[in-house]
């Protein structure tokens, strides 16, 4: 993806959400804004002090009034010298604001491009950049602490840690390259294995964390699938916490997928009911059927429902037959009829409840948590995107690959710098403008 342009020109945006509200923002970065102060303000504001003004147009007429903030380089958010225009909240209002920046020689900010001028600028690091449109997209009160701790700089800081340590362990095995004869000896006594030990652990928690705020921000997709009229519909109504999916005693009512989001202790799951799967000559089901399996295929997660009263037979066995090797529950569904207890099997891979009455409900949740993953221990996560989580996982990679190269000290160096590359990613200290261009493209604009 091609860069935004000039990075030295002055940028404009609305930077609150789109709609009416009480209060709209217009925001200004760039390089000098002497022609905006005059422009708006007729005057150069205090740095850092907000003041009331008088939003004016080019004949000096008022088009709004408010508060007035001017943020002087590099104290601010970008690191170059911000105005905000902080007025009444209507478009049209709003609209014209923004129209008077652009006469006075401003561009409409790029999606993203405050923020990727605050990276650029060196006030905030790749991961701390990611984090802010995490917070913003946070569904749910715990991923939006996470997406906080990594926007304070925790997760870099655990990052920097480890790039650190690694430039450590490099400087030492590469100095003993001068020293061919007492190569493992010097290394050994230098406690180098001791350091790499260290390392790995280090990484591994820092691993375990970034898995947790994963899913956190992505959450689990989670399909039902089974025969007509086993409750499929009924036990997404009943998780959802309302009727989302039509229930009826037909077979075959569902005829399309319906998906929900949900909540367990925090982490998102995204439900998806399908239609029955079954032998039909109805060409609308025949397409729901199809859809059903499209929904397997991008699943995460699938939760076979059987009737309680007759367990897996010969049609759920095709279609475990079919089944792509994605982690399965089977759901005996319908308790309340066979007056069966609500129960997990010894290896937690079968439960049984009821959809209509809610009981096993709880069991579920339970099991769906365990499913994803997820740790109580969860609150110290960091808001991770996937590709954090393979940049973690290549470092990891490499490190297990350099222990068997300390023969050859030459391939053990190159695998700590490999190891070191990956993390530093992370952070943005070696990243390709393509990937930057990608990761900023998704924010909003006036961000």
């Amino acid at each position: 993806m091609a860069r935004p342009g000039n990075d030295r020109d002055v940028i404009a945006a609305i930077a609150t959400a789109p709609g009416r509200g009480g209060i709209g923002v217009v925001r200004i970065s760039g390089a000098c804004l002497d022609p905006f102060f005059q422009g708006f303000l007729g005057r150069t504001p205090t740095p850092r002090r907000a003041s009331f003004a008088r939003f004016l147009d080019a004949e000096g007429q008022a088009l709004d009034e408010g508060i007035a903030l001017y943020f002087q380089a590099p104290h601010s958010f970008t690191g170059e010298d911000v105005l905000e225009l902080q007025g009444h909240g209507g478009p049209q209002v709003l609209a014209l604001l923004l129209e008077r920046c652009l006469a006075l020689g401003a561009r409409l900010a790029e999606p993203g491009e405050f923020s990727r001028r605050a990276f650029l600028n060196e006030r905030i690091d790749l991961a701390q950049a990611e984090s802010i449109a995490d917070l913003i997209d946070a569904q749910s009160r715990e991923a939006a602490r996470s997406a906080v701790r990594s926007l304070s700089g925790e997760f870099s800081r655990h990052i920097q840690a480890l790039v650190a340590a690694l430039v450590q362990l490099r400087m030492l095995v590469e100095a003993t390259l001068d020293f061919p004869e007492e190569e493992i000896d010097f290394l050994e006594k230098a406690d180098a294995f001791g350091q790499l030990d260290r390392i790995d652990t280090h990484l591994d928690n820092v691993l375990a964390q970034a898995r947790q705020g994963a899913l956190l921000r992505e959450g689990l997709n989670v399909v039902l699938i089974g025969q007509p009229n086993v409750g499929k519909s009924s036990l997404l109504n009943r998780l959802a916490g309302y009727d989302a999916a039509i229930v009826t005693e037909i077979a075959g009512t569902t005829r399309d997928t319906v998906r929900e989001a949900i909540q367990i202790e925090g982490v998102p799951l995204h439900i998806t009911d399908t239609a029955g799967l079954r032998d039909t000559t109805d060409p609308v089901e025949s397409l729901g059927i199809a859809r059903t399996w499209d929904a397997i295929e991008r699943a995460d997660a699938a939760l076979l429902l059987i009737d309680a009263a007759h367990g897996v037979g010969p049609k759920e066995r095709e279609i475990l037959d079919r089944l792509p090797p994605i982690p399965l529950l089977t759901i005996h569904n319908k308790i309340d009829v066979t007056q069966e207890q609500a129960r997990t099997s010894d290896d937690g891979m079968e439960v049984w409840l009821s959809a209509r009455t809610g009981a096993g409900l709880d069991v579920l949740r339970r099991r769906l948590l365990e499913l994803a993953g997820w740790q109580a221990s969860g609150e110290g996560s960091f808001l991770a995107r996937k590709r954090h989580l393979e940049a973690l996982h290549q470092a990891r990679e490499h490190l297990a690959r350099s222990r068997h190269q300390v023969q050859r000290l030459e391939l053990f160096a190159e695998e700590l710098r490999l190891a070191q590359d990956a993390l530093a990613g992370i952070t943005g200290e070696f990243t390709a403008d393509d990937l930057l261009g990608e990761i900023f493209s998704r924010f909003c604009i006036g961000k």
